[in-house]
């Protein structure tokens, strides 16, 4: 039996990571795409030496080239797990650099937009293929300082929901996954463009939020439930949050 191949983008940190180490101890063969060489090798050799099926691709999913060269590459894909994105700032509408929603939009939009028609003939070619979105609850939301993020999220979710509809009929699922208040190492210190005391205090009192690999999890568990069965979208929050603007703190 062919091994099936699982290809996650932004894969070298946080989510991406943790859903290749999840797939991969799942039996899947697992293509790491990222921009950062020296994080995502780091991360195929660490898979290869625990005896699992890994290769390392550097990729920018903004760029059209690299992804349709990346594509070219890829010998199969059974699975499509769109990762890679990112938020900007948290300033007001009024206030927003125009600059970071065009860099969020690149990559949260028009990146899922890129690897995903790159990738769709041989998902569609699998028999069997799988395309996971990973949207936001921002997507679905909208909450102050977060216009940009919510604008771009709410593109991916945008993508998920109309590939749905026009791929019906083809043997591929679309699946969206929403994750609410996430800790991981990089994505509010990036945000908050390095300051980690502000990104900090997003998590600040909340005695758990979710990690990477509570949402990876929820990813294996969606891209292994029989063939019929689409996973149409799930929102996994902590449970001390129970909305974007309701959130449980510890003082």
């Amino acid at each position: 039996m062919t091994t099936r191949t699982a290809v996650i983008t932004g894969a070298s940190s946080g989510i991406g990571a943790a859903t290749a180490r999840r797939l991969a101890a799942a039996g899947f063969r697992v293509i790491l795409a990222a921009r950062r060489k020296e994080r995502v090798d780091a991360l195929a050799a660490e898979l290869t030496e625990a005896g699992h099926e890994a290769e390392a691709y550097v990729l920018d999913v903004t760029d059209r080239a690299a992804v349709e060269s990346f594509a070219a590459a890829v010998d199969r894909c059974d699975v499509l797990v769109n990762n890679a994105g990112g938020a900007i700032g948290a300033e007001p509408v009024a206030t927003a650099d125009p600059a970071d929603w065009r860099a969020m939009y690149e990559v949260n939009v028009v990146g899922v937009l890129q690897v995903t028609q790159a990738l769709l003939p041989a998902l569609t070619a699998s028999g069997d293929g799988t395309i996971v979105v990973l949207s936001s609850t921002a997507g679905h939301v909208a909450y102050e300082g977060g216009g940009g993020y919510v604008a771009a999220k709410h593109g991916a979710h945008a993508i998920a929901a109309t590939l749905r509809l026009e791929l019906c009929g083809e043997p591929v699922r679309v699946i969206e996954i929403a994750p609410g208040m996430v800790r991981t190492d990089e994505f509010a210190v990036n945000r908050y463009r390095g300051d980690e005391a502000k990104a900090a205090a997003v998590y600040d009192g909340v005695a758990e939020p979710l990690t990477a690999d509570d949402v990876a999890d929820t990813v294996e568990w969606a891209v292994t439930r029989p063939s019929h069965v689409n996973i149409d979208m799930v929102v996994i929050r902590p449970r001390a949050q129970a909305a974007q603007h309701k959130v449980h703190r510890e003082r």
